[in-house]
This record gives C-alpha cells, sequence and structure tokens, in this order.
C-alpha cells in the first residue's frame, strides 16, 4: 500500500460538527493555543489506531501543507504533532521524527475556501512545487493538513509523487484533523469553519494579542485585503505591525497590486 488516509474526525453533518467550529477558526487566524491542542489531538488518535506502523518504520518524515515563506495555520498544528509523536517514539526507544517542506513558488489573494473542487485544482493547478524527493525515498512520509474538504492538496501532493518517480520508494500517509465525509455538503463549508469565529476586524485583534499568536498566510492576506487599515494600526502594536511587513515582503506579497495599498499604509507608521 503506497497510500493511505486518516483523519482524527469524520464530518457528516455540519449542524453536528464533532469539534469547535469557533476554534477552527481561531485557529485559521493564528491562534497557537488551538493549533497545540489540535496537533496533540491528531497525534494522539494517529499513534492510537497506527502505533505497530511507527514502531516498524525507523525513517519517520513528516510534512506539513505546502508553503513558500509563510507558513500556513497547519504549520503550527504540524508542529505540535511531531512533537507529540516525538514522545511517543522516545518512549519505545526509536529515533526522533524528521522535517521536509514542500516548497511553493506561487501565491494568490483568492480566498480558497469559497472555491469548489474544480476551481480549487484549476487554481493550484498553475502552482509551482518542490519537494526533496531524496530524503523523502524510502521513507514514512506524513502530510498533514487540517481539514479535507474536496482533496484538491492531496491531489496535487500525489502528483508531486508521481512526477518525481517516488511511487513505491516510500509509504505515504495523508493525515486531517478532519474530513468531509458527506458529498452533499458544499465545498464552500470551508469557509463557514474559517470565519465561525472571525466576523471582523475586533476578533483578530483579540486574537493577535494572545501570547500564543502566530502569523500565518490566511492572516496575512486578510489583514492586507482590509478596508479599514487605519483602525489594525490604532489597534495592534508596532512590533506586530513590523513582523507583518517583514512576512509580507518575505512571500513576494509587495509585489501583488492588491496587497501593494495597504502595505505602504502600514510601512508610512514608522
Amino acid at each position: 500500500m503506497a497510500y493511505f488516509r486518516f483523519a482524527t474526525y469524520d464530518i457528516e453533518d455540519t449542524e453536528k460538527l464533532p469539534f469547535s467550529a469557533s476554534d477552527y477558526s481561531k485557529f485559521k487566524f493564528g491562534d497557537g493555543d488551538v493549533a497545540e491542542d489540535f496537533g496533540k489531538l491528531l497525534a494522539d488518535s494517529f499513534i492510537e489506531k497506527n502505533s505497530q506502523l511507527l514502531l516498524e518504520n525507523e525513517e519517520i518524515v513528516v510534512i506539513s501543507s505546502p508553503y513558500n515563506s509563510i507558513p500556513t495555520a497547519s504549520f503550527y498544528m504540524t508542529a505540535s504533532f511531531k512533537r507529540h509523536l516525538n514522545l511517543f517514539l522516545f518512549e519505545n526507544g526509536k529515533k526522533a521524527a524528521m522535517d521536509s517542506k514542500i516548497h511553493r513558488y506561487k501565491t494568490y489573494s483568492t480566498d480558497y475556501g469559497e472555491l469548489d473542487f474544480e476551481a480549487r485544482k484549476q487554481l493550484i493547478s498553475t502552482d509551482k512545487y518542490h519537494l526533496d524527493s531524496l530524503f523523502l525515498e524510502n521513507r514514512l512520509c506524513l502530510f498533514l493538513d487540517d481539514v479535507k474538504i474536496t482533496g484538491s492538496h492531496e491531489y496535487v501532493i500525489k502528483k508531486q509523487i508521481i512526477e518525481n518517480n517516488l511511487e513505491g520508494k516510500g509509504l505515504f500517509g495523508f493525515l486531517y484533523l478532519a474530513e468531509l465525509k458527506n458529498d452533499s455538503i458544499a465545498p464552500q463549508f470551508e469557509n463557514i469553519l474559517n470565519y465561525a469565529y472571525v466576523k471582523g476586524l475586533k476578533e483578530v485583534v483579540g486574537i493577535m494579542a494572545k501570547p500564543s499568536f502566530h502569523f500565518n498566510t490566511r492572516l496575512i492576506k486578510y489583514l492586507l485585503l482590509l478596508q479599514n487599515i487605519d483602525v489594525f494600526i490604532e489597534k495592534v502594536d508596532k512590533n506586530k505591525q513590523k513582523q507583518l511587513i517583514n512576512w509580507a515582503i518575505s512571500n513576494n506579497y509587495h509585489l501583488m497590486e492588491e496587497y501593494q495599498q495597504n502595505l505602504r499604509l502600514i510601512q508610512r507608521n514608522f
């Protein structure tokens, strides 16, 4: 078996979610406490069902969802997952899991959660990706993301595995906190989750004030498209504003016309 999939939770009914939609929304906008909790949940459930698989493989690699410079929210969940996985490996006298990254070289301002499967696939098919095929070869590779809605990112990663001649040269697992199982639920349900708690800038500012806060791609895109960026400048401390600018430049957002105005307005504040 070259591929397998695992999810802590199945989503069958949008009215009966097996996790907190409010917490998920906070997580997507940078709440590190929730990222830590979600990572532990995924690690604990995966270890419970797959302990033998983990103990049989001496070389394990953990990989978060693709990104360029700015991490995704799931990057922080993945970091928590890996810490808890390593505790299990330590307790069983096994080598710690290793890290790798799928580099993503193109970005866009479109809100991914608003799209259906075909639109998602079309959008990400224009991206350029790179993974370290020699490093992943003949290892148990665990690709993590938060919620599987359409499987478009899994599709892209499998495509990379094929293009890099990795098929048959390792075992590849796709791990999720939750997986949408009901085909009658539209993919746009993802945006209902994304914004279950975050209704506007007030909630974002509150998350950013937490000690566990960290920047991610969704949050930065959200801020750079704000109509009321002056309110953000007034309410968020300058150190975080500087971090936002540095992150944005590192991802080449300063070259994207739709982000340039807000970046300039924030920069003028210094």
